[in-house]
């Protein structure tokens, strides 16, 4: 059997091949934005408590009524909303068939992981990478449990999103798809042509790749 792929090294990838490459030679300690983002996780039932909410708004990525108004719209739009704010399992280290990571936690009505992201949400569902990276979850708790699992969660809680993953059947080959690129890499993979992305990368130098701006881009 292959080696398992880390949950990160899926959406790494998936945002850029040649990221995951540099990653792997740096320091990956995550932001301590994430850890904002975990513990605001565990603080969803507090926005709707008998008193007024004590939010750490240093913490928000957002003014603080956007955060409890997004927070009541998911409420009503996710049927595990009492699991999401009350988990009896967090921070649960998997390894299925093919990848191993730790997400931040798992419902069990029905069985499903939800992983947790510093970061802003879309305008609808989630980004590329981590539908992907949420399917690797699904797929490592369904073998380890030997239950089939249809669905993972992502949430972003400096913003009070929290957006259902389902594992359709583009989301699942986008993810062998990925997979298949982590697992055949044996040399720097080639540069990407995409500006918006290379922009917004922290190995933009290292990587030597040139990013226009729109404006030369529209002009030159």
């Amino acid at each position: 059997m292959p080696d398992t792929v880390r949950l990160s090294d899926l959406s790494l990838a998936a945002f850029c091949p040649r990221k995951l490459h540099y990653a792997r030679q740096t320091d990956r300690t995550p932001p301590s934005t994430y850890q904002d983002a975990l513990d605001l996780s565990q603080r969803y039932g507090d926005v709707f408590g008998p008193g007024p909410a004590d939010l750490p708004a240093e913490k928000l990525a957002v003014h603080p009524s956007t955060f409890c108004e997004a927070l009541r719209a998911a409420r009503t739009s996710h049927a595990a909303w009492e699991e999401l704010v009350a988990p009896e399992r967090t921070d649960v280290s998997l390894t299925g068939k093919d990848v191993h990571g730790v997400v931040a936690k798992v419902l069990t009505d029905p069985l499903t992981p939800s992983l947790v992201s510093p970061g802003a949400p879309p305008p609808e569902g989630v980004w590329q990478p981590q539908a992907v990276k949420a399917v690797g979850a699904a797929k490592a708790l369904a073998w380890e449990w030997e239950t089939p699992v249809d669905r993972a969660f992502v949430e972003y809680p400096r913003h009070g999103v929290i957006r259902s993953v389902e594992l359709t059947t583009r989301h699942k080959a986008a993810y062998r798809r990925t997979l298949r690129s982590i697992r055949s890499m044996t040399a720097p993979p080639q540069r990407i042509d995409d500006d918006t992305k290379c922009e917004t990368c922290r190995f933009a130098d290292r990587c030597g790749v040139r990013t226009r701006s729109l404006r030369s881009l529209l002009t030159g």
